[in-house]
C-alpha cells in the first residue's frame, strides 16, 4: 500500500518509548479471587511478567484488553503486565525489536510480516470487524455523490499499512480508484485527525472512534462506508475481517503456551463481561482519561462499535482468507499462493478459554 504523508511529526520515537512505559498493576487480590478461584491449580506460567505493546490503548479496538486489565482478569491468571502505549502501526516493531514480548494490534500485521519472513502469530481475537468508518468532508465536498470524486484528493488514515488505510483502499477500489489516484495522509487517531479534517487539509478520512462519531455528530462528514458493523464489513470485503488481537512471535507462542493461555483467558473473560455490560458499567470500568471529558460522546461511540467487538476470542475459519485477499489486492509483497495462513493465528487458547468461561 502507498505510504501516507504525515500531517505532523510522528508521535513516537525511540526516546519516547521509555517515557511511555508504565507498569500496570492489573487488578487487585479481591478481584483475582473472584475471577478465578482455582488459580492455584493453573499450570505454571513460563513467564508471568510481560511487556505488552498496545497500539492506541485508549481506543475501542482494545476495550476487551482494558476491561481485563481494570477488572483484574490478568492478575487472576497470574500475570503482571508492563504496558507500552504506542501509535498505530508500531506494535509489531516493538515485538520484533525485543522491546515487547507481545502486542495488541491488527491481525493483518501477521500476514504482512510473514510476507517479509517475520513469523508472528495471533492467539486471541478482540475485534471481529475493523471498528473503522470512512467519511467524506462536508466542508470540502458539500455536493458529494460518488467515491469516484475523490480522485486527486487527500485522505486521512491513522498510519501507513494499518487497517484504516486498508479500509480506505478497499472503498476506493470498489469505485474504480487505485491507491495512486489519491494521497494518503497519516493523522493518527485523535486530535490530529480531527484537526486535519476540520481545517480542510483532508477531503476524506478513514478512522476509528471516537473520532468518527464526533465528526458524524457535528455533521462534518458523510459516512460512505462503515466497517463497524458485521454487515458493513461483509459488504466491503465480502467476508469476515478479524481485526484487533493479541499476537507474538511464533517462537514465543510455541515456547510459552501456558503464558499465552493466561493472556487469552483474560481477554475472553473480558469479552464475556462486555456482552452484558451496560453504559454505567462501561463508565465505571474505563479509565477517566479515555472518556475525553465527554461521557455522552464515549457512550455514543461505544454503541457504534459494540457490534465490532469479538464474542469469544475465536478467529473465524475463513477470516484469514478474506484478509489475505484484501491485502494482496493492494500490497505486491503479499502472495495468496505463498503464505501459510495457519501460522498467522491459532484458536487453541481461545477455544479453551471459551469452554472454561462458557462464553
Amino acid at each position: 500500500m502507498q505510504p501516507p504523508q504525515q500531517l505532523s511529526q510522528p508521535p513516537f520515537s525511540g526516546q519516547a518509548l521509555a517515557s511511555r512505559r508504565r507498569f500496570v498493576k492489573v487488578g487487585v487480590a479481591g478481584c483475582a479471587a473472584l475471577a478465578f478461584p482455582f488459580v492455584q491449580a493453573a499450570p505454571k506460567l513460563e513467564k508471568s511478567r510481560l511487556v505488552l505493546a498496545v497500539e492506541g490503548k485508549g481506543g475501542f479496538q482494545h476495550l476487551p484488553l482494558t476491561v481485563a486489565e481494570q477488572l483484574g482478569y490478568f492478575r487472576a491468571e497470574g500475570l503482571e503486565l508492563e504496558i507500552i502505549d504506542l501509535p498505530a502501526g508500531r506494535g509489531h516493531q516493538a515485538v520484533l525489536s525485543g522491546a515487547a514480548d507481545i502486542a495488541a494490534g491488527d491481525y493483518e500485521v501477521t500476514i504482512l510480516m510473514q510476507a517479509r519472513n517475520q513469523m508472528l502469530q495471533a492467539f486471541v481475537l478482540q475485534g471481529r470487524t475493523p471498528p473503522i468508518a470512512f467519511g467524506v468532508s462536508n466542508r470540502n465536498l458539500p455536493g458529494f455523490k460518488s467515491v469516484a470524486e475523490l480522485k486527486g484528493k487527500k485522505i486521512g488514515v491513522s498510519a501507513s499499512g494499518t487497517a484504516t488505510q486498508l479500509v480506505a483502499s478497499r472503498v476506493l477500489a470498489r469505485s474504480g480508484l487505485q491507491a495512486g489516484d489519491v494521497t494518503f495522509v497519516g493523522v493518527g487517531t485523535s486530535s490530529n485527525a480531527l484537526a486535519g479534517l476540520r481545517s480542510g487539509q483532508l477531503d476524506a478520512i478513514s478512522n476509528l472512534d471516537p473520532v468518527m462519531t464526533m465528526l458524524e455528530q457535528k455533521g462534518e462528514v458523510k459516512i460512505v462506508s462503515d466497517a463497524r458493523t458485521v454487515k458493513g464489513t461483509l459488504d466491503l470485503f465480502g467476508g469476515p475481517m478479524p481485526a484487533a488481537c493479541l499476537y507474538a512471535p511464533l517462537a514465543f507462542v510455541q515456547r510459552h503456551p501456558n503464558t499465552c493461555q493466561a493472556l487469552a483467558s483474560g481477554i475472553v473473560h473480558g469479552l464475556k463481561w462486555l456482552q452484558t455490560a451496560g453504559p454505567g458499567d462501561i463508565i465505571k470500568t474505563v479509565p477517566e482519561p479515555y472518556l475525553l471529558g465527554d461521557r455522552a460522546l464515549y457512550l455514543a461511540s461505544f454503541n457504534k462499535v459494540r457490534e465490532s467487538i469479538a464474542l469469544d476470542g475465536m478467529f473465524p475459519e475463513d477470516g484469514g482468507r478474506t484478509v489475505l485477499k484484501a491485502l494482496a489486492q493492494f500490497d505486491a509483497s503479499v502472495s495468496v499462493d505463498k503464505l501459510s495462513l495457519g501460522k498467522t493465528y491459532t484458536n487453541e487458547f481461545a477455544r479453551r478459554a471459551k469452554e472454561r468461561f462458557k462464553v
